[in-house]
């Protein structure tokens, strides 16, 4: 699944109090959209991820959030949840934690916890923003579409909640002491990007409704801690990144392993962007449309077709 293209990021973050109330036709969120937040005051942060409460990037996050004046919460999955996508629940019950203030452990998938943070730890005031991650290694490409990270930022938006998606990685095979590294300059990123959304905003909301952002940070430097080549407005590259390869084990099984197969990056991508050195930022939407212009071309290929 490859989600639309909203707007160019340019002109989505110049022009998010004009779109203040403006929403994509399908994009009808189950819940009523968050408050807009005080013009320059603290934002209420639902702070999630696929990684688990307890990974070093959502802590980090955590604390550079905090730090930059945020009233932060973490709503996050109880164990690790990476690449469960919007996954959520069929359960009669599930179990929940809260280990200490301020932080809630739900044993489900980034789009379970998210949803228990709405209805109860946020009932009757949603958040002015969830962010989702830092994650451990990139979501670009296809790897965006199974993401728990992503996943958790696109519940969100299904309830009309501004999301942001952030993860930290380059598309080789990641190094845990320079990805944890690299988490620094990622959420450095993160701070300034949420203050120019909130001085974009004024007294509308952070973003369109129904549009996130996904940000991808790349690793830089032999130790993870040096600075992004720049910031790019991208989308997602439509090449699946990963290619599985199934052997029959001759007992009813099937091995199967996973290799990084990439093909060349679309220009303008998430991809291009992030082996380049550069910081991917694309916007996302929280449903399944692909927009008008695709609508028309489907009502041209059933023209005249009767059950």
């Amino acid at each position: 699944m490859r989600r639309k293209r909203v707007l160019p990021l340019a002109a989505l973050l110049l022009c998010a109090p004009a779109l203040a109330g403006t929403a994509p036709a399908a994009a009808a969120p189950q819940t009523a959209p968050a408050p807009a937040p005080a013009s320059g005051g603290p934002l209420r942060i639902l702070l999630t991820n696929d990684d688990g409460y307890d990974a070093p990037g959502i802590r980090k996050a955590f604390e550079r959030l905090t730090a930059a004046g945020h009233d932060v919460t973490i709503v996050a999955p109880l164990t690790n949840q990476s690449g469960t996508g919007t996954k959520v629940m069929n359960a009669p019950s599930v179990t929940v934690k809260h280990p200490e203030p301020k932080v809630w452990a739900v044993d489900g998938t980034p789009g379970d916890s998210v949803a228990f943070g709405l209805a109860e730890v946020f009932a009757g005031k949603a958040p002015d923003l969830v962010v989702s991650g830092t994650n451990f290694g990139p979501n670009v490409a296809g790897l965006a579409t199974h993401s728990g990270t992503v996943g958790g930022a696109v519940a969100a938006l299904e309830h009309g909640v501004p999301a942001i998606a952030l993860s930290t990685g380059g598309l080789s095979v990641p190094d845990p002491v320079t990805t944890v590294n690299a988490m620094g300059p990622t959420l450095d990123f993160a701070v300034k990007l949420i203050d120019r959304l909130r001085s974009r905003a004024r007294s509308g909301p952070l973003l369109p409704q129904g549009v996130g952002l996904n940000v991808n940070h790349p690793v830089v430097g032999t130790d993870g801690k040096g600075k992004a080549a720049g910031v790019s407005a991208t989308f997602q590259d439509p090449q699946t990144v990963l290619e599985p390869d199934f052997t029959d084990a001759g007992d009813g099984t099937w091995r199967m392993t996973v290799k990084v197969a990439l093909r060349p990056a679309a220009r303008g991508g998430d991809v291009e962007a992030v082996s380049a050195g550069r910081i991917a930022v694309s916007p996302m939407n929280g449903d399944w449309n692909t927009g008008p212009a695709d609508q028309a071309v489907t009502s041209t290929l059933i023209s005249g077709l009767r059950p």
